[in-house]
């Protein structure tokens, strides 16, 4: 006797739904049918969304890699052989500190040399100054003793410098990060000694595009983080935005931050920008969908009294399925965001929620 109340049960239950589902799907079905009737009638259904103004967020960030703001490498300014190195990689060193000696012998006997042609020719244009008081000689003769003191004066001038220039001093601050010779290395001029690196300011450089690079300005400052400490915020201060882009047609900006005691970065790791440009503007925004055959058509259909308005629009900037309208639309105006396939300028058209 239970089994046979529980199965009638279960069937009046089973029944009852049926029946709403069965209702439930003649309802949706009268409500297409209803929508086909008017579209065949010649309005077409359409969704549509009223424009309005919105505050773009413009905020982004890009990633690159730190480099130190200098990093030189020291090159020998004359021909000679290495007689003294005084640094070894990952010395540390001070703006003119002496790094090397380059064999002098030579150069020394060369200023010698150099010093006393010099007095020679001084001596004779004195001579030849008293000489022109009595007549003994020419203005002409006074000129080109002239001539010769200060063609010796130069001379004397340039032995000098290759005889400081033997000893090879730090331009910067920084660490030996490579060294490039021995002592007895034979060097030319131009032959690399020593790379320096100044890991005490360092330098994040990333690429942007062209509608983020006319938000930036030399000086406009920008949070860094870095990979290996993420807990910590870097202040950068932008300093170099490139007048033209790379191949990429993007553009290499350089942000150039302090390092923080205990949380030191070192040149070549990883970093990110965050950029929040100052300047927040307004915009009209409407989904991609609303466009005619995609974004770069530039066209739009409008809702106007009934009937569909093709417009033609100027596409901005993208921000994930909005679009930036430039020009073609105004505050107010009923875009059609959907059925836009079955449509023509001028059709009949009816809204559907």
């Amino acid at each position: 006797m239970k089994k046979v109340l529980i199965y009638g049960g279960s069937f009046v239950i089973a029944m009852t739904l049926i029946a709403w589902k069965l209702n439930a799907n003649k309802k949706e079905n009268e409500e297409r049918i209803a929508v086909v009737r008017e579209s065949s009638a010649g309005a077409v259904p359409v969704q549509i969304l009223t424009v309005t103004e919105a505050t773009v967020n413009q905020t982004f960030t890009e990633n690159g890699n730190f480099e130190a703001v200098n990093q030189i490498e020291l090159t020998s300014e004359l021909s000679g052989r290495v007689r003294e190195l005084y640094v070894k990689e990952g010395s540390v060193v001070k703006a003119g500190q002496v790094i090397a000696k380059i064999d002098n012998e030579i150069l020394n006997a060369n200023q010698a040399e150099s010093r006393v042609r010099l007095e020679q020719k001084k001596q004779n244009l004195q001579r030849y100054e008293q000489a022109l008081k009595s007549g003994g000689v020419t203005q002409k003769q006074v000129d080109d003793a002239r001539l010769e003191v200060e063609s010796e004066q130069a001379k004397f001038v340039q032995a000098n410098k290759n005889l400081s220039n033997a000893l090879v001093k730090a331009p910067v601050n920084g660490i030996i990060n490579e060294r490039f010779v021995e002592v007895g290395t034979y060097l030319a001029a131009g032959n690399k000694i020593v790379e320096i690196v100044d890991d005490a300011k360092l330098k994040l450089t990333v690429n942007v595009n062209e509608y983020q690079v006319i938000q930036l300005r030399n000086g406009d400052k920008v949070e860094v983080t870095a990979s290996v400490y993420p807990e910590v915020s870097y202040a950068g201060v932008i300093t170099f935005i490139a007048a033209k882009s790379d191949a990429s047609l993007n553009y290499p900006v350089e942000i150039e931050i302090k390092n923080i005691t205990g949380k030191a970065l070192k040149a070549g790791m990883y970093g990110t920008a965050h950029f929040a440009p100052e300047n927040k503007t307004s915009s009209l925004m409407i989904p991609r969908s609303a466009f005619q055959g995609g974004v770069n058509s530039n066209l739009v259909f409008l809702a106007d009294n009934g009937k569909a308005k093709l417009q033609k629009v100027v596409a901005g900037r993208t921000y994930g399925d909005q679009v930036e309208i430039r020009q073609g639309l105004k505050d107010g105006d009923q875009v059609i965001v959907t059925g836009q396939i079955n449509l023509i300028d001028g059709k009949d058209i009816t809204i559907m929620k």
